[in-house]
């Protein structure tokens, strides 16, 4: 298949080799040209502009806009509008706000155009590892994309099988489902990356406990100088707290265990809000989530904490996200 692609940031820029790799076709756009040209390189169509991005296309079109949350992607998608043609389809596949997509489809739809929100797990390593994705649409064009999501999801690979399933694998045993209509998508999504601040959280205060049992302030039979990298490397292997995170921290301790190029100054990107906002509006408390999410604006008003560090070493290692560091 073919697909339109505008955004090649850490994640658009691997869609697209991913694609490329098994036989799909792809046209390209990005403000830095640089990064354009780098594709058309590896066989992709670049594209100078969105008018010209529509016209190397054939119709029914299908564009995946994976830009910031927000205006960038507000005003593209709106743009990419005035030139679509009935029938084709408007894919975001960034971290939108589930209402956001469901106001969209409503308008696009007045249009005779089709939108498509894909709520997209994976960070950097999606182009190796698969991408998770999480789908609202119609489910007419979700039938019509689907080899697209089954290119870029992961998978069965090597994880066993759930017990109680059988028969064929179904599309969430792959790494993708069709969560519902527009809006779900990023709904499941939005509370996906909730959950991630609160497993995040706990492996962070975790090993700021492993930490600190050195501190001078307990009596000294009690102070431990505990190895944190073997901590998490023993963790890794056969423990029920064993994650991708897990992983992840481990990684980072082992190229230094006191996490010296992290600030512990831990942004957060919008879903954990969103999330909590959720939980208040269908009144589901949720403890763990606001914590978590609130001990991310502690962290930017005080000096980071180990833990902090930990969870800027996470969020560097999934999402390639860069927290500045002390002094700047």
């Amino acid at each position: 298949m073919q697909l339109g692609i505008v955004g090649l940031g850490r994640m658009g820029g691997n869609i697209a080799r991913r694609l490329m790799r098994d036989g799909h076709t792809t046209v390209v756009h990005d403000r830095d040209v640089t990064v354009v040209a780098s594709l058309v390189g590896e066989g992709a169509t670049g594209a100078a502009d969105l008018a010209a991005l529509v016209k190397q296309m054939q119709a029914p079109r299908a564009i995946w806009v994976m830009l910031p949350a927000g205006e960038p992607t507000e005003q593209t998608i709106a743009q990419l509008a005035d030139l679509l043609a009935p029938d084709d389809v408007i894919i975001d596949g960034g971290n939108t706000f589930y209402k956001d997509d469901i106001r969209r489809a409503q308008a696009l739809d007045a249009r005779q155009l089709h939108y498509v929100d894909v709520g997209t797990s994976g960070g950097v390593w999606g182009l190796e590892r698969g991408y998770c994705m999480m789908i609202g649409a119609e489910h007419a064009v979700f039938e019509r994309l689907e080899p697209l999501f089954k290119t870029l999801a992961p998978g069965v690979g090597e994880i066993p099988r759930t017990r109680g399933r059988s028969g064929p694998t179904a599309r969430a045993e792959q790494g993708y489902i069709h969560a519902g209509p527009a809006g779900a998508g990023h709904f499941v999504k939005m509370i996906h990356n909730g959950i991630e601040y609160g497993l995040m959280q706990a492996y962070a205060e975790g090993f700021d406990i492993l930490k600190t049992k050195a501190s001078e302030s307990l009596p000294a039979e009690q102070r431990f100088d505990l190895n944190l990298p073997e901590i998490a490397e023993v963790w890794r292997r056969g423990s029920v707290v064993t994650s991708w995170l897990l992983d992840l921290t481990a990684d980072a301790l082992v190229a230094d265990p006191q996490l010296r190029a992290y600030s512990g100054s831990v942004s957060d990107s919008g879903e954990g809000r969103w999330t909590v906002d959720a939980a208040v509006e269908q009144a589901v408390p949720v403890p763990v989530l606001s914590s978590a999410l609130f001990a991310r604006f502690r962290s930017r008003q005080t000096q980071g904490t180990y833990g902090d560090k930990i969870l800027g070493a996470m969020r560097f290692g999934f999402g390639g996200h860069v927290e500045k560091k002390t002094g700047e």
